[in-house]
């Protein structure tokens, strides 16, 4: 057994469980250390469960009787077969107790599974780290901000928080632009000048957050070329370079033309205030002298000065007439400002007025410049039509021309027709001489450029594997290395004094002896087999004798008082052997007992029946006067 205690306390100091140097078996183990080792693997093999349970047991007895019963629950939820309750921790016994620690050491999950899920690289000591001060600071229950130490202080205050807020850093090195070579002068500014990325954020605060934001960012944007790139740059059949610069290009074109669009909208809006503006001034200067009037211009402008040239009239002799009819008198100051008043509402109406008339103008401008624009293309295709016309007309004069000399005429038409016939069939059949041979080139060519196509369209398929394939294959390297990287700390951080070779020893000695006694034991099973045997084989040979001489001194016995003794005697020598093969059985019957009662005192010394007694009493004890002290309280309320 003390090997595999070795084995569960190195199991159990994995876990995270503080076992003293001195403890090397189970039997050593205090009921706090018991309650924290099944509490510590509960966490690993059930965070969920284990989160919620205390690995400290407290003063009360009560609360220690309630983490006693979440033990043994949690233990039967994972499947615990034995007999568990809150006596198995608070008064344990040594077998009980390994029995149950080898079940969660088992349950507890494998170094390689762990292995697969933790990530591989140069961060997984500094995530490993991490987690488990999360771990811890969880496991730590939540006080009360009047009841904390200057321990909780740090870790459960809320003083020493940090918003997340990013700001932008200057790097020296840029990942889009790598292959580029660095001028001199940026070599010079990025040496002697650029800041450190530590004091380039406004607070230290920021600094976590801004490194985090900018790793993202360079992340994404390799991520987001990557799949650009397999998706589109591969297709293309260009080189990355010149792949960039044709999406430059194109990028450069489609704002240009943004631009351009824009830039004809606003002189085109530009246009039509500058249009809106003039027709307002011109109004104004209408309405404000109207003497003032310009003799050029349009129909239009005409017709409507003169219009805005007569109501201006019409006002003037209104307000002539008006003044004319005032009295002579002052009036008062209320019937000047009811004057003014009516004035105001007078002057609004014809803003009004004038507003609506600008607006009518305004849409009349519309509907001029639409009918402007159809007669201009009215215009355009009448002057496609008279050109056309033009070059009829000269046809036919043409022949007007030639209709005075007419069989001459025909004659010399008839003859250049001949000719030209004649040329169409020289260059027919010159043109059938060269097609021949240049529709078997194209078709050649074609065929040609299909099969450089199939192959070509081949090859990026096989360029797309190889790249998915060394894609891979760098991340199986990068995993491995950081593996590597990970169980080389490992190793370092182990103790150097046991060396391998021992432990594979010590293991092929274990697996030996295993199968010596092994070996012993069937031996002697075959052994008390074979005695079995001999025995029952003696037994019937000694019944088949003792009945055979029975019968035969029987015989004699009738005749002989000599012979009746001797059978006597063989009577009473056979119930003797028999007693004593009787006696030999019991004393081994007796045997077995002793061994077996040996066998159960020790199992109850190992259970520590008196000294968990003497918990008992001391646990009723504290029982009682917890109850006599909430007796006293219930009272004294």
């Amino acid at each position: 057994m003390e090997e595999v205690d070795r084995i569960l306390i190195h199991s159990l100091r994995q876990t995270g469980t503080e076992v003293p140097e001195d403890v090397e078996c189970v039997k050593q183990f205090s009921t706090e250390l018991i309650v924290e080792a099944v509490v510590r693997c509960l966490r690993v093999i059930n965070p969920s469960v284990g989160n919620g349970i205390n690995h400290l047991l407290p003063p009360g007895m009560s609360a220690r009787f309630r983490i006693g019963m979440s033990l043994a629950q949690a233990c039967q939820d994972l499947g615990y077969q034995g007999e568990v309750g809150y006596q198995t921790f608070l008064y344990s016994s040594e077998p009980e107790i390994r029995r149950l620690l080898m079940f969660l050491v088992e349950k507890l999950p494998r170094e390689s599974s762990e292995m697969e899920d933790q990530p591989a690289g140069k961060s997984a000591a500094l995530q490993k780290a991490i987690s488990a001060k999360i771990k811890e600071q969880l496991s730590i229950p939540w006080v009360h901000p009047s009841c904390r130490i200057p321990l909780l202080l740090r870790t459960q205050s809320t003083c020493h928080m940090m918003r997340f807020h990013a700001q932008p850093l200057a790097l020296a090195s840029n990942t889009t632009s790598s292959v580029k070579k660095i001028s001199k002068e940026l070599k010079e500014y990025y040496d002697n000048y650029l800041p450190p990325v530590t004091v380039q954020p406004s607070q230290h605060s920021f600094l976590p957050a801004s490194v985090l934001e900018r790793n993202m960012v360079d992340l994404s944007a390799v991520q987001e070329w990557e799949t650009e790139w397999n998706n589109q740059g591969l297709v293309s059949r260009l080189s990355p370079e010149d792949y960039r610069s044709r999406k430059c290009q194109r990028l450069q074109k489609r704002i240009k033309d943004q631009l351009h669009n824009y830039t004809q909208q606003y002189v085109e809006s530009q246009n039509m205030s500058n249009s809106a503006s003039d027709l307002l001034d011109v109004l104004k200067s209408y309405s404000v002298a109207g003497d003032d009037i310009l003799t050029k211009g349009s129909r239009f402008t005409h017709t409507e000065r003169f219009t805005f040239s007569r109501e201006h009239e019409q006002l003037v002799s209104q307000m002539q007439t008006a003044a004319e009819n005032l009295p002579s008198t002052k009036k008062s100051e209320q019937d000047m400002q009811a004057q003014q008043e009516e004035e105001v509402t007078s002057l609004h109406q014809q803003l009004d007025q004038l507003t609506v008339k600008i607006q009518q103008l305004g849409v009349e401008m519309k509907s001029l410049t639409l009918n402007l624009s159809q007669i201009e293309d009215e215009m355009k295709q009448k002057e496609l039509t008279a050109s056309e016309k033009e070059d009829s007309i000269k046809v036919k004069k043409r022949t007007v021309d030639l209709l005075p000399d007419a069989e001459n005429n025909l004659t010399k038409l008839q003859a250049v027709v001949e000719s030209s016939a004649q040329r169409v069939v020289n260059l027919a059949s010159q043109w059938e001489k060269h097609r021949v041979p240049l529709i078997e080139e194209y078709r050649k060519l074609k065929e040609l450029k299909e099969d450089q196509e199939l192959k070509s369209s081949h090859q990026l398929s096989q360029i797309k594997e190889l790249h998915e394939k060394i894609k891979q294959a760098a991340e199986d390297s990068k995993r491995k290395d950081g593996l590597y990287k990970q169980l080389l700390s490992e190793y370092e951080g182990l103790p150097k004094d046991v060396s391998r070779s021992a432990y594979t020893q010590r293991i092929l000695e274990i697996v030996g002896n295993i199968k010596k006694q092994k070996e012993e034991i069937t031996k002697i099973l075959s052994d008390t087999r074979s005695l079995q045997k001999e025995i029952n084989h003696l037994t019937g040979k000694l019944d088949r004798t003792f009945a055979v001489t029975d019968e035969l001194v029987f015989k004699d016995a009738k005749r002989d008082e000599a012979v009746r003794k001797a059978y006597k005697y063989l009577a009473a020598l056979h119930e003797n052997c028999t007693q004593l093969i009787q006696t030999i059985e019991d004393t081994g019957t007796i045997m077995r007992e002793i061994r077996d009662l040996e066998e159960q005192i020790e199992t109850e010394n190992g259970k520590k029946t008196l000294s968990n007694l003497e918990k008992i009493l001391d646990d009723y004890k504290a029982i009682k006067q917890e109850n006599l002290v909430l007796v006293a309280k219930i009272r004294e309320t």
